[in-house]
């Protein structure tokens, strides 16, 4: 049972303590969620397509190195995507992008997929940028049709999107969201990107994402915790939803920066499920509350110990034990 970790990986320029200095650092959210379900002790393997440059070089070694399977990577003479990163006094980031006719845009379909890859996750720019985007796409309807577990985190950069070289307009791409509706087993959003997505603001409502088609929509609050909304209960006859809602609180920790802590939260709960077998939709959906609890309790853990170290850089398994 192998997880399949599709996307772009990058490298962020993030500022150097006060000063002008930027210091390059690997990362991409499906990089990051890749590296922290196999340093968690779970099976998974790379899709993207990786440039040949020097970053290229260093993005597939360091892959490698946490034990990533890379024999799904595919290789270009493309440049690799840069992230330019902005850390408020809270440690929050933000991000502008350099993703003109770089190297994962461009990755080509894989073809069929064996039936040791139970699990698929998708997210970021991967999901923006074309050809790459459609390709993508393809492969998450494509696989939830075969009875794959399938995840999928947004997590909109809004500076991608509104940027010249963003191959779609923010609307575009939350008709595009809705059209994946269906084919995600678990949606993860944080609070602001469900906001921007129209929850709560355009009279969407987590109820509506549900009865679309999605098993679970795990919600991360930064500090105030996680919580999963699901549909125990469905009235077939109305198609009316009814969702529950599971939460934990934050752990507390002194906040370095809160780079990965979302894609540590992904990667933590996947690699919580497949230690636990729930690896198919209908495992998803018999998950009681207990169940969930403890899922979300291991993810806290894990995205806490992201936040106290500076850049993306996910626990391993000794560190985030449920022990």
């Amino acid at each position: 049972m192998t997880i399949l970790v599709c996307g772009e990986a990058l490298v962020d320029l993030v500022p150097v303590h006060e000063g002008p200095l930027l210091s390059p650092k690997l990362g991409g959210g499906p990089f990051n969620v890749a590296v922290a379900i196999r340093r968690l002790g779970s099976p998974v393997a790379y899709l993207s397509r990786i440039s040949r440059d020097p970053f290229g070089e260093q993005i597939l070694a360091s892959l490698r190195d946490a034990g990533v399977d890379v024999s799904w990577v595919q290789r270009g003479d493309e440049p690799t995507t840069l992230a330019m990163t902005t850390l408020a006094e809270d440690g929050s980031a933000e991000y502008s992008f350099y993703a003109d006719g770089t190297a994962d845009r461009l990755v080509a379909d894989p073809g069929d997929l064996p039936d040791e890859i139970s699990v698929l996750s998708f997210g970021t720019l991967s999901l923006l940028y074309e050809p790459g985007a459609s390709m993508y796409a393809g492969l998450l309807h494509r696989a939830r049709a075969a009875g794959k577990l399938t995840m999928l985190d947004p997590n909109i950069r809004p500076a991608a999107i509104d940027s010249t070289s963003g191959d779609i307009t923010a609307d575009g791409f939350r008709d595009r969201f809705r059209s994946w509706l269906p084919s995600i087993d678990i949606l993860k959003v944080s609070e602001d990107d469900s906001h921007w997505l129209g929850l709560g603001t355009q009279g969407t409502t987590v109820d509506d994402w549900l009865a679309a088609g999605v098993t679970a929509v795990v919600m991360t609050r930064g500090g105030d915790g996680i919580s999963v909304f699901t549909a125990p209960e469905q009235n077939s006859a109305s198609g009316i939803v009814a969702a529950e809602e599971t939460s934990v609180p934050g752990v507390a920790v002194d906040v370095v920066d809160t780079i990965g802590a979302g894609d540590t939260v992904h990667g933590a709960l996947l690699s919580f499920l497949q230690k636990e077998s729930i690896i198919t939709s209908n495992a998803v959906k018999q998950m009681s509350k207990q169940d969930w609890q403890s899922a979300l309790e291991f993810a806290a853990k894990a995205a806490a110990i992201t936040v106290s170290r500076p850049g993306a850089d996910p626990p391993w398994a000794s560190e985030a034990s449920r022990d």
